[in-house]
C-alpha cells in the first residue's frame, strides 16, 4: 500500500518572494500558450470546425482543472500525487495505446481513438464517481462537513473511490455520441476499444492495491497481504472488533492477513483483456469480441466479491450491489449476443473509411 507517492510544491521561490504554479499561475500561462498552437497547427491542417470539434472540450477540462481543481487539492505540503490517481492516468493511457493499434486495422486513425478515448475516461470517471458517491454517501455528507467540504471531499478523485460499474452508462453514452460524430459503426468502436478497457482496468486495480481499497477477507494463503494501520482495511477490522484499537501510547497494529483482492482482479482483467485479443481474429461479426467482455467479465466480478469484503449486501438480497449489477449486464450480454446472430457475418477486421 503507498497512498501517496510524493507531493508536487504549488509554488515556487524568487528571492523573497514566491510564484504560483496553479490556479491562475506558471501552468495556466503553459497551459494557454500549449492551447493556443495546437488550436493553430489543428485549424491550419484540418479547418475551424474539426479544430473547434477535437479541442475545445479537453482544453475547457484541463484549463478548469488547472484553475480550480489542483488548488483545491493542496493539503498544506502541496499537491499530493496518489498511487491510486497515477495508476488511473497510467491506465488510461495503456487502454488509448491498445487501441490505437486495433484501430489500425480498420482504419480509425490515431487522432480518433486519442480523442475518443479522453471522453470516455473522463465520461466513464464521472459516472463512477457518482456511482461512488450514491453507494457511499455517507462519508461525504457528514454532519461534521459543509457543502464546500462535501464538494471537495468528491472532487478528490486521486485520493480514491470509484465503482467501476458506475462507469458503464457515462462512458457508453460517450462512446455512443462519439461514434455518432465520426459515423463509426458503434458495435466496431466497441470491439476496438474493448481490450485497452480491460488492460485499462487491470492497472486500475493496481490502484487500488495501493490505496488499500476494494479488499478482502481475512485468509491464510501463502500470499495473504497485511495493510498498515489507517488503511481501509485496517479501520474495518478495528471496527469489527478482530485487531486492537490504538493503544494509549499511539501504538497499533497492521491487518489480520486478507485476500489481495485488488491484485486478484488486477490479473483477471489482464487475462480476460488477452483473451479477447486472442478472439479477435475468430469474430465473424462486429460486436462479438464486446460481447464476450461482457460477458466474462461480470462473472468473474461475481466470484471475485465473493471474497471482497468491503460492499454489504444489497437491496434485502445476499448479493453486492455489484454482483447485482453484474447480473444486470449478464442479461444485457444474452440479448446482445441473441441480436448480434441476427445480424449479417463479416470479419472484424473490416476496414472502414478514414475518419
Amino acid at each position: 500500500m503507498l497512498t501517496t507517492l510524493f507531493h508536487i510544491p504549488t509554488k515556487i521561490s524568487l528571492g523573497s518572494a514566491s510564484l504560483p504554479l496553479f490556479g491562475w499561475g506558471v501552468f495556466f500561462f503553459i497551459w494557454l500558450f500549449l492551447g493556443v498552437t495546437a488550436f493553430v497547427f489543428t485549424s491550419r491542417q484540418k479547418g475551424y470546425p474539426e479544430a473547434i470539434n477535437s479541442l475545445l472540450f479537453p482544453l475547457a477540462i484541463s484549463g478548469a482543472v488547472i484553475v480550480w481543481g489542483l488548488p483545491a487539492l493542496d493539503d498544506g505540503r502541496g499537491i499530493p500525487v496518489r498511487g491510486y490517481g497515477t495508476m488511473l492516468i497510467a491506465a488510461a493511457v495503456a487502454g488509448t495505446w491498445l487501441s490505437i493499434i486495433r484501430g489500425r486495422s480498420l482504419g480509425i486513425d490515431a487522432d480518433s481513438i486519442i480523442a475518443l478515448g479522453l471522453e470516455v475516461f473522463l465520461a466513464g470517471i464521472i459516472g463512477a464517481r457518482i456511482f461512488f458517491v450514491i453507494e457511499y454517501h455517507e462519508q461525504f455528507f457528514s454532519p461534521d462537513k459543509n457543502l464546500f467540504q462535501s464538494f471537495l471531499a468528491i472532487i478528490n478523485i486521486p485520493s480514491g473511490g470509484l465503482v467501476v460499474f458506475g462507469a458503464l452508462p457515462t462512458a457508453s453514452l460517450a462512446a455512443w455520441l462519439f461514434s455518432r460524430r465520426r459515423n463509426i459503426p458503434i458495435t466496431q468502436l466497441a470491439d476496438c476499444i474493448a481490450p485497452g478497457l480491460l488492460i485499462g482496468l487491470s492497472l486500475g486495480r493496481l490502484g487500488c492495491f495501493l490505496n488499500g481499497c476494494c479488499y478482502g477477507g481475512p485468509c491464510a494463503l501463502p500470499w495473504a497481504m497485511q495493510f498498515p494501520a489507517g488503511s481501509p482495511p485496517w479501520f474495518d477490522q478495528v471496527s469489527r472488533g478482530l485487531i486492537p484499537a490504538p493503544g494509549i501510547d499511539g501504538s497499533t497494529v497492521p491487518t489480520l492477513p486478507i485476500h489481495p483482492t485488488q491484485l486478484y482482479a488486477a490479473l483477471d482483467a489482464a487475462i480476460l483483456s488477452m483473451l479477447a485479443i486472442t478472439f479477435t481474429p475468430f469474430a465473424r461479426r462486429n460486436g462479438e469480441v464486446f460481447a464476450l467482455v461482457i460477458t466474462l467479465h461480470p462473472i468473474s466480478r461475481i466470484l471475485l466479491e465473493e471474497i471482497r469484503i468491503d460492499e454489504p449486501p444489497a437491496l434485502g438480497t445476499p448479493l453486492s450491489i455489484s454482483q447485482l449489477m453484474s447480473v444486470a449486464i449478464l442479461i444485457c450480454a444474452v440479448v446482445f449476443w441473441w441480436w448480434l446472430s441476427t445480424q449479417p457475418k463479416q470479419a472484424l477486421q473490416t476496414t472502414c473509411k478514414e475518419h
